[in-house]
């Protein structure tokens, strides 16, 4: 299924602890979290360069880095409510969500983990879905768990219904908030269900309360992890309409489920189907298409991430990228041909602009200014 070997790394203890550290510390995502741990060889010495890059990217003071202490503390926490920290590399991490460029670092599994190295489908929909939508949503979920692997969000309607058909086939949940703050509160006792023979995984730590912005961050996580995403059901600016956007990035097959064309909770899938989504009546559809992707190792190609940074910049190269920033999104191709020097150099700008706090990522590489 994938190009890991039969014995995958394990990390030692002191780097997994530093590598929580460096991704709890702030500014620090897991785009930046990765071009550290490459450009500097161990999360350790990143995290003694995290002050001098921040004051090079113009922070008006120290921010914060997550103390040794607090690391260890939360490891503690995790083995207590029986979760593993895992990273890219080791086992028992999804390989798919491994390739997009802001896999998680550490990733907080519970459950069944052998479930996470099997293919996965993800089906996801609206939350105010219809006794139809909900109906055919388990019916194909049972069909594909029979054949494969369902996730999904754990959230109320689709993704519930989803959840349900294949706790007995095993399912994997995936949280916008810790483990032990699921939301909605109502479906604690379906986790506790699908936990007997799928799993759970989460980004966030142990008492992270769910807001508004998390739930898209989680959306990417159940794209990425997956072969294609079904959408069932979806209105006009729906969540899973951003899964399959973020899907369609990742180079994810996306497929919708027709609907009444004068139900609105149909309309987004609707127009997925319109604008190249692969139509799904049955399991068939989906089985079909994501074969000959199952048959093909999963590599882990080149990504922005890859690119070498250059600290060795002069004040006006500096200067120069900085006046090009704004608060409008620009694309980090333009950024380079637009101030004329080189890839390096502009990325590691911009990597001590975010730990300073001052640029903010968007979606298809764009960049800005905060």
């Amino acid at each position: 299924m994938h190009d890991r070997s039969p014995s995958p790394p394990k990390l030692t203890d002191t780097e997994r602890l530093n590598r929580l550290r460096l991704i709890r510390s702030d500014n620090v995502g897991p785009r930046t979290f990765a071009s550290l741990l490459r450009h500097f060889g161990d999360a350790a010495h990143a995290l003694e360069r995290l002050p001098d890059l921040a004051r090079r990217g113009g922070a008006s003071g120290p921010g914060r880095i997550c103390s040794e202490a607090d690391a260890a503390a939360e490891l503690a926490a995790c083995r207590k409510f029986g979760i593993d920290l895992v990273a890219p590399e080791e086992a028992h991490y999804p390989a798919r969500l491994a390739t997009i460029d802001d896999a998680p670092p550490l990733l907080a599994v519970r459950g069944a983990r052998d479930t996470l190295t099997r293919p996965m489908i993800a089906i996801v929909g609206s939350r105010n879905a219809s006794g139809a939508g909900l109906k055919f949503a388990g019916t194909l979920a049972r069909d594909l768990g029979d054949a494969g692997f369902v996730i999904s969000g754990l959230a109320r309607g689709i993704d519930q219904a989803a959840h349900r058909a294949t706790v007995a086939s095993s399912t994997v949940a995936v949280l916008a908030g810790g483990h032990d703050r699921i939301y909605p509160p109502e479906h604690e006792d379906l986790l506790a269900a699908l936990l007997e023979r799928g799993a759970a995984i989460s980004e966030m730590p142990l008492g992270h309360v769910p807001r508004a912005r998390d739930f898209p961050r989680r959306n990417r996580l159940i794209s990425g992890a997956s072969l294609g995403v079904v959408i069932v059901e979806a209105a006009h600016r729906s969540g899973s309409l951003i899964t399959a956007r973020m899907a369609a990035e990742q180079g994810r097959e996306v497929f919708a489920v027709p609907g009444s064309p004068i139900d609105p909770r149909a309309a987004g899938a609707n127009d997925l189907i319109k604008q190249g989504a692969t139509l799904v009546t049955e399991a068939a559809d989906v089985i079909s298409a994501v074969t000959p992707i199952m048959e093909r190792p999963v590599m882990l190609g080149a990504r922005e991430d890859d690119e070498p940074l250059d600290f060795a910049t002069d004040s006006g190269d500096r200067a120069r990228i900085i006046d090009l920033l704004g608060p409008s999104p620009i694309s980090l191709d333009d950024l380079i041909r637009m101030a004329d020097v080189s890839p390096a150099v502009v990325r590691a700008v911009l990597l001590e602009l975010e730990l300073a706090g001052r640029l903010e990522r968007h979606g298809g590489g764009l960049v800005s200014m905060i």
